[in-house]
């Protein structure tokens, strides 16, 4: 039945491939994430070496990255990769090493947020570099960091549409589809506005406790 200018037919009729289009949202997160959180934690602690020869390229590639459209950067590794290479691929790597750059900085501050005495600690106890940072350093500093790694992947998840300029069949792109075929978009898109909510809001409550437990 059509009330005016909703149609709950066309609401739930174009639910199921929402569905499936949410999936794939999920596993651009979930997989983007992944590959953000390991390479930003190894930009992070390569940052911190004495040596300029390391640190200023690697600042220089972080600052273009960050002050670049993530669209643009899809786009242009889309049209640069080889034909063979998937879609998938260069949109999980793309979206992980654009937020890779920022969640170095995440991590550099929870480094930075250890107490100095954890360090002399350490030191006096004549803890090798390598296991302090392991036993010591890292399990705060990541552990300071959730928060701020749990908003990200908040936004993460919020600029996977953008996935539609590589040709990725995500939410918002089955929602676009059923629009063009039906001419009908106020209910694709609004069940897709509703479908984000319902994953966002539960993860967004989910970070904010863990920031007052952490507090």
């Amino acid at each position: 039945m059509n009330d005016g200018i909703w149609d709950w037919e066309k609401a739930w009729e174009v639910l199921p491939r929402l569905l499936e289009g949410l999936v794939i949202t999920i596993e651009a997160t979930v997989v983007g994430m992944v590959i953000a959180s390991i390479l930003g934690l190894f930009i992070a602690l390569a940052m911190r070496t004495p040596t300029r020869w390391v640190t200023m390229p690697l600042r220089f590639v972080t600052d273009f990255i960050r002050m670049t459209p993530l669209l643009v950067q899809l786009a242009f590794v889309y049209l640069l990769s080889p034909p063979w290479v998937p879609v998938l691929f260069i949109g999980f790597s793309v979206l992980g090493i654009h937020y890779a750059t920022y969640m170095s900085e995440v991590y550099r501050a929870g480094i930075e947020a250890v107490p100095k005495g954890q360090w002399e600690a350490a030191t006096a106890l004549n803890m090798a570099p390598g296991r302090t940072w392991r036993a010591v350093i890292l399990p705060q500093a990541i552990r300071n960091t959730l928060p701020g790694l749990g908003n990200y992947a908040i936004s993460m998840f919020k600029e996977t549409p953008f996935l539609f300029a590589i040709g990725i069949v995500e939410m918002y792109t089955e929602a676009q589809s059923y629009g063009a075929n039906t001419f009908s978009y106020v209910e694709a898109l609004t069940m897709v506005g509703l479908l984000f909510l319902a994953v966002s809001y539960p993860t967004s409550l989910l970070v904010r406790r863990m920031e007052i437990r952490l507090a």
